[in-house]
């Protein structure tokens, strides 16, 4: 079994395919990575040898910020934003959409399941 940044490969899926299961790593990138290791997209995850990984290892490591590093970077971007004060960290941390999306009758992903809030009470 092929394990690289921490991941283990599907072992019956194309290289070019299993590499994107890596965080950091998309279609693009997969290919990229296929064709300055030299290996055929065609190609097995099983058909690979002990070298043939090292090598697929090192392209990565080498050249590619994966896994553990993306999403530290990620997250140190957010908190960035949060420490600002600007507009989308604010929306970031009060959990709410951050591009501009309508709040009023969507956004349940990024709001959470609804708060039902009762009515005041009429005056008698």
């Amino acid at each position: 079994m092929a394990r690289i940044a921490g991941v283990d490969l599907p072992k019956n899926k194309r290289l070019r395919v299993a590499l994107t299961k890596i965080y950091g790593i998309g279609p693009k990138i997969s290919h990229d990575i296929c064709k300055s290791a030299g290996f055929k997209e065609s190609l097995r995850v099983h058909e690979l040898n002990d070298d043939d990984i090292v090598n697929l290892r090192s392209v990565i490591e080498k050249n590619y910020k994966v896994e553990g590093d993306k999403r530290r970077e990620k997250a140190m971007s957010i908190k960035r934003l949060m420490d600002l004060s600007c507009y989308r960290g604010i929306r970031h941390r009060k959990g709410l959409p951050v591009r501009g999306q309508s709040t009023r009758q969507n956004a349940r992903t990024r709001k959470g399941p609804k708060k039902t809030v009762a009515n005041k009470k009429k005056a008698v």
